[in-house]
Parts: structure tokens; C-alpha cells; sequence
């Protein structure tokens, strides 16, 4: 979390601004606030001009909260749930994905720095990433297939944070807090006018509330961008992390009330996760680079490749993964601008391919040490899909979007284990059925204070190479594609000389083949399909100033300590979440009207942010979640929650082009019981991760610009 010498204005989750001069001129004269452009589906258009639910967070938004995970930045987003199983063990939930999701990220498309993040095998490792990294998060919810291929949950945008135009600094960092944490970041960065580059590192200890719940990562980037001419563009990026940690495993109710720190514990029939010493580990390498060409100031095109390969080792309760992971692929954009009718018309065409290898090898699992051997896989995926999508001004401020994609995915999976004494079952092809994903929407603008949408669209979201191949040594050859179809209204804007801004969404999700999740009393992840569900919602989110001082400038102007936020904002996003099962039977049981497995009817986020010109700040933000089904009977419930935390600290520039920030906070103050990424349709009623106690963290960021 680099010291920032002139902080971006604060936006939960409705808006972002740019990022505001250097400190040394803009000291000396007001700035107008820019509105930032955002990705959304690749249109580089104001939020406001965007018809699509987007949440946006920027670098402000992620500081607000410890550095030492996501989880609370991301939810302050209405609709998006980040979850931790076990420490660093991400789950991401987008308007209802949680579903298929018992660890990892699936059913949502991930890009880091504009590189494919999530693998051809259709998972992404959220977790290989360190939070000091970014310098902004945005979120498309809902089917984004018609640009980002296949998905039904949306898709996340992750960017890099860029030093300040022409300027050059390091920062040093440290963070100690409750269960040993400790935390190291260290950067070094320069901007000129006609690109960047920075280096960092990042290394994050933790000892963990539970037993077995030990963390260990290092992440090493490198980032830069060059423009050789004023017509091209060229950016480089390189990633490494090294991850390391325990897995603690799921409690039952009574395991859960009686001490929510302990571990799994064994059984007469199963060994427990201490006595099998079950962990994560992975080394991950990432390389990847984008060439833009500006041809005119109409036409562009826009290429990106990327490798990657990683080394993953897991042991379990009984058995011990050892993975290989190679992965390649690229992404082509073209686009063009002209006029039709006198009116703008927009247009981008383009596809995306990527490759993936895997040679896993599962053996019995002997308390740590790998055993005999189960079974040896080799897997080749191949995904990719094509694009198109035009945006087209009309009269009366109305823009109309349309696009569709056409998607592809195949597994081969080969087990090598098996090839003297069957060869009948050495191989097997998955070739899933070519889908077209269509969208359009229409937007209205009524000026800077409102602007509404409407949108259809449609979603493909295949099986991932987990869901085919759990850890039981089954191939599931049953298991379809996921397919959606989203209908959408949203209103964003903002009120009273743009001191309030607002963004509300109400949705209606339809998914066919829905697929759902299960534990056996071994802890594998087993996945059926599970008919129909219909997920309706409403998301909104509100933010505003309380009280500014009587140096405010005129509306729409800020001064360099405003930027900070110089002033009292509040700010509070909530989302209900009407989520039902259709035509669901199991084993002779209609499970048709259930609520949906593992998502809260409603979720709240609340919070203050005071700063002032002295440079002392306050953060206190509360979190709400209800009672949520754990199974698909709905005949167990995790309880619903508040917590309450807060961070404080002390943000100056010193002489000589240094910066301090003090900080120190506490979380969960209450000492709130409860458990964050419950384990859905659990056998034996596993269900609880317990998260932590009431827990504290402080630190210190030191800067040095020149």
C-alpha cells in the first residue's frame, strides 16, 4: 500500500475519479475532478454513459481497509461477495455464483493488467495476487459473455497501480497484528510522458486464528509501458508469487459453538486436517505484454499474449495433489469509430484464445508426505470465442448497445495410470456445444444528474477442469454447461451540486443447468447439475459528503487536501438477493423453491470517512450479512451477522519529498462468532469456517519522491 502523495477523492462503490496532479502543482492551484473512464464492455465511456452494472473501486476505496486481504474492500460492492475458507483462500461471489464455487473463483472471468487471469481450465487463482498491487478493481456483474467470453457471474477487471506523471519514488512499508501477522511491501517506481516503470514486492506472514490456518506469500511484480511513437503502445508485465497455506477444514455446529479455532478433528473413520497435515502450496510465473496501435483517430487494434506456469503441491485427508500447470493465449480488439447519420457509432470486433496443459498426479496421502500413487492425468484444454458489439449514439441522448459472442471449450483428458490395463478408459474428449452469447441495452441520459438503462443479455459457463475431474478419481461425463439470461434496469446519477452520488440495479437472473456442490465424509468436491434457478435482485449504492469544510471550493473543484477527502463522507451499499431453485430433484427430494444454497437474502455495508487538513483520518465501517441456507434442503442455516471495525492513523508529506502514513485498526470488535465461506451440502454437516476473533494491525508506509 505505496504512500500517495495526493489521494484520489474517495468513491464507494457508485463511481472512481482519476488520479489528481503531483503534489508540488497541485499545492498551488484548484483541480477539477475528472470522471474516470471505465472498462465496462471495452466502450472507455464515463460510468454514467455506461449500461451495464458496474462497481468500481479505487486505490482510496482498497487503502480504507487492511492490506492484508480483499475480502472487505470488494464487499463494500452491492451484489459481489469475496469469502476466505481458509486464510488466502478466496472465493468469489457475483449476484449468486457462490453455489458452484466450494473454493477458488469460477463462473467469473478474471483480468490482471488487461492479461487473462483466469485459466483455459475455467478457475482463477484470486489468491496468487497481494492487494498492494492494485490500483483499482472493477466489476462487470451479471453475463458478460458478449466481450469477455464464457460466464454468467461477470467478470472482474484488476489494474495496476501508475506512478504520478513525472515523478519518481519508493516506498517501504510494515504491518504487524493479531496471529502473527506481519507484513513487508517494498516499491520502487518513475513516470515520464511517455510510459512508466515499477517493481515491487510484497511478503505476508501469518500464524492464523484456527489451528493449521498458517499463511506464507511472496509476490514479486514488474510492470512498465513505453511508447515508442505516439502511435503505439507497449506494456509489459511480470508476475511471481510463491503461496503457501494450511488448511484448517470444516467444523460442525457443535465443533463450530464449542471452540471455532480448532481444526477439523479426525474420526474413527477419517483422519483430521492436523494429522494429515493438509496444506496449499504453488509457485506461479506470469508474463505477458500488449502492443496497441493507433492506425487513426478512428481505428485501433489492440493485442495481448501471455504464458504462464505454475508447480502446485495439496495433501488433504487422503490424498496429495501434485500439479503441473502450463497455460498460454491472447487477446485481439479492433476498433473503429465513425459517423452514421450524423450520429457516433462505435465499433469493436475481436477474439480471445487460450491453451492449457496439466499433468496431475494424485497420490495417498501419508500426513504430509505423498503415498502411493492413485492416479496420473494429463488434461490439454482449448477455449476460446469471438466477439462483436456496436454502440451507436441515437437522438435524445440515447445509446444503444449491441453485441454477441461465439463460444468454444474442449477438455481431453488422459490417464496415463490407466493406459496398460485399460485402455478403453485411457482417454476422453469433452467437446462442449458451441454457444452464441447475444446483449443489448439502451441507456438515457438526462444530464450529469441521472442516467437509465436497460439491458438483456445471455450467458455460457461450462463445467471447469475440477468439476469434470474432482479428487475421487471420477470423471464426470454427465456434467452440462450453465446457460443465463439476464434482464436488467439500473439508474445512476448524482444530486445537490454533485455532493451525493447514487447507483441502484434491480435484475433477473434465469439459469438452466444450474450447478451445485457437495462434500463427501472425505472432504471431495463433487458437482451435479441441478435444473433451474431464478435469481432476482436489487443492488444500490449511496455515497455522499456529511460535512466539508467552509474552505471548499466551488462545486465541482477540489484542493489538493480535499483530494484527500477533507471532510466527513458516508457511504452505505446493500443488496437483497430473492434467489430460488425451479425444477430441482436429489435423491427423491424437490428441492423447487428453495432459496439458493449459500447466498444471503441481504447483505449491508455502511461506513464513514473523516479526514482533515492536519492529515489525521478515521474509517469505521460496519458489515452486515443474514441467515443464509447451507444446504440444498434448506434445513440448515448459518447465522446471520454484524461487525463492526475501523481504521485511524496520521497521512503527511514531510520536507524533501518525504511521506509518512501511521495507521493502526481493529477488526470484528464485537468478537463476533461467526463463519465466512461456509462448505455447501457438506457431509456430516461440516459446514462452518470459523473467521476471526476481534483483531488488531498497525503499521507504517514511508515514501520518498524526487
Amino acid at each position: 500500500m505505496p504512500y500517495r502523495y495526493a489521494t484520489p477523492l474517495l468513491l464507494l462503490p457508485v463511481a472512481a475519479f482519476a488520479q489528481t496532479a503531483p503534489p508540488d502543482t497541485a499545492m498551488l492551484r484548484p483541480q477539477v475532478l475528472p470522471e474516470a473512464t471505465v472498462t465496462g464492455y471495452g466502450q472507455q465511456l464515463p460510468l454514467r454513459r455506461t449500461a451495464a452494472a458496474v462497481g468500481v473501486l479505487d486505490a482510496a476505496v482498497l487503502e480504507r481497509f487492511p492490506q492484508n486481504a480483499l475480502t472487505q474492500a470488494v464487499n463494500t460492492l452491492p451484489g459481489v461477495r469475496l469469502e476466505e475458507r481458509a486464510t488466502a483462500s478466496y472465493r468469489l461471489s457475483v449476484r449468486g455464483s457462490t453455489l458452484r464455487s466450494p473454493f477458488g473463483v469460477r463462473n467469473t472471468k478474471v483480468y490482471y493488467q488487461g492479461l487473462p487471469f483466469t485459466e483455459a481450465s475455467g478457475s482463477t487463482p484470486l489468491n496468487l495476487l497481494d492487494p498492494s498491487l492494485f490500483g483499482g478493481i472493477e466489476v462487470v456483474k451479471g453475463p458478460a459473455a458478449s466481450v469477455y467470453g464464457a460466464g454468467t457471474g461477470g467478470a472482474v477487471l484488476l489494474t495496476g497501480r501508475r506512478p504520478l506523471l513525472g515523478t519518481s519514488r519508493a516506498q517501504v512499508g510494515f504491518t504487524a497484528g493479531s496471529f502473527g501477522l506481519r507484513r513487508y511491501t517494498v516499491a520502487a517506481e518513475t513516470g515520464t510522458a511517455t510510459g512508466y516503470l515499477r517493481a515491487s514486492y510484497a511478503r505476508q506472514t501469518l500464524d492464523g486464528y484456527r489451528q493449521q490456518s498458517a499463511l506464507r506469500r511472496d509476490v514479486l511484480a514488474l510492470d512498465g509501458e513505453w511508447q515508442p511513437t505516439g502511435k503505439q503502445t507497449i506494456s509489459l508485465h511480470a508476475l511471481y508469487s510463491d503461496l503457501n497455506y494450511q488448511l484448517p477444514g470444516g467444523l460442525t455446529r457443535a465443533q463450530f459453538e464449542a471452540n471455532p479455532r480448532q481444526a477439523r478433528p479426525g474420526t474413527t473413520t477419517s483422519p483430521g486436517t492436523v494429522q494429515q497435515r493438509a496444506y496449499y502450496a504453488s509457485r506461479t510465473a506470469l508474463l505477458g505484454g500488449t502492443h496497441e496501435a493507433r492506425f487513426s483517430e478512428r481505428l485501433s487494434l489492440r493485442t495481448t499474449l501471455y504464458l504462464s506456469g505454475s508447480s502446485i503441491q495439496t495433501p488433504y485427508l487422503i490424498d496429495f495433489e501434485r500439479n503441473t500447470l502450463l497455460g498460454g493465449g491472447g487477446r485481439v480488439v479492433a476498433s473503429y469509430r465513425t459517423t452514421l447519420a450524423g450520429r457516433t457509432l462505435r465499433l469493436q470486433g475481436g477474439g480471445e484464445g487460450q491453451t492449457g496443459f496439466e499433468s496431475s498426479r494424485n497420490y495417498q496421502n501419508r500426513a504430509g508426505t505423498p503415498g502411493q500413487l492413485r492416479y496420473d492425468d494429463e488434461i490439454r484444454t482449448l477455449t476460446g470465442f469471438a466477439f462483436a458489439q456496436a454502440d451507436y449514439e441515437l437522438p435524445a441522448g440515447l445509446l444503444l448497445t449491441a453485441g454477441a459472442s461465439y463460444n468454444r471449450l474442449r477438455y481431453r483428458i488422459s490417464r496415463i495410470s490407466d493406459a496398460a490395463t485399460r485402455p478403453e478408459a485411457y482417454q476422453l474428449e469433452r467437446n462442449f456445444r458451441p454457444e452464441v452469447s447475444p446483449r443489448v441495452a439502451l441507456l438515457r441520459e438526462f444530464g450529469l444528474g441521472l442516467s437509465v438503462y436497460g439491458s438483456i443479455s445471455s450467458g455460457f459457463s461450462p463445467p471447469t477442469e475440477e468439476e469434470i475431474r474432482p479428487s475421487d478419481a471420477s470423471i464426470n461425463r454427465a456434467l452440462q454447461a450453465e446457460r443465463g439470461t439476464n434482464y436488467e434496469v439500473g439508474a445512476r446519477g448524482q444530486l445537490w451540486n454533485e455532493r451525493v452520488r447514487y447507483d441502484v440495479a434491480l435484475y433477473d437472473l434465469r439459469v438452466r443447468q444450474t450447478i451445485t456442490t457437495r462434500t463427501t465424509d472425505q472432504g471431495t468436491q463433487l458437482f451435479d447439475n441441478a435444473g433451474n434457478t431464478r435469481q432476482r435482485g436489487a443492488e444500490a449504492a449511496l455515497s455522499g459528503w456529511l460535512w466539508r469544510p467552509a474552505s471548499s471550493l466551488t462545486p465541482g473543484t477540489v484542493s489538493a487536501t480535499q483530494a484527500g477527502g477533507t471532510g466527513l463522507r458516508a457511504f452505505v451499499s446493500y443488496a437483497y438477493n430473492h434467489y430460488r431453485f425451479g425444477s430441482y430433484e436429489s435423491g427423491g427430494n424437490n428441492f423447487s423453491g428453495n432459496r439458493l444454497t449459500g447466498t444471503a437474502p441481504h447483505t449491508l455495508t455502511t461506513g464513514l470517512d473523516f479526514s482533515q487538513q492536519l492529515g489525521f483520518y478515521l474509517n469505521p465501517t460496519v458489515n452486515h450479512q443474514s441467515r443464509l441456507p447451507l444446504n440444498d434442503a434448506n434445513t440448515e442455516y448459518a447465522p446471520g451477522y454484524w461487525t463492526f471495525g475501523s481504521r485511524a492513523g496520521w497521512r503527511r508529506e514531510l520536507p524533501k519529498g518525504l511521506g509518512l502514513d501511521v495507521f493502526g485498526g481493529v477488526e470484528n470488535v464485537t468478537n463476533r462468532r461467526y463463519s465466512l465461506g461456509n462448505d455447501l451440502n457438506a457431509f456430516g454437516g461440516r459446514y462452518f469456517q470459523p473467521a476471526p476473533g476481534r483483531n488488531w494491525y498497525g503499521g507504517l508506509q514511508l515514501g520518498w519522491r524526487w
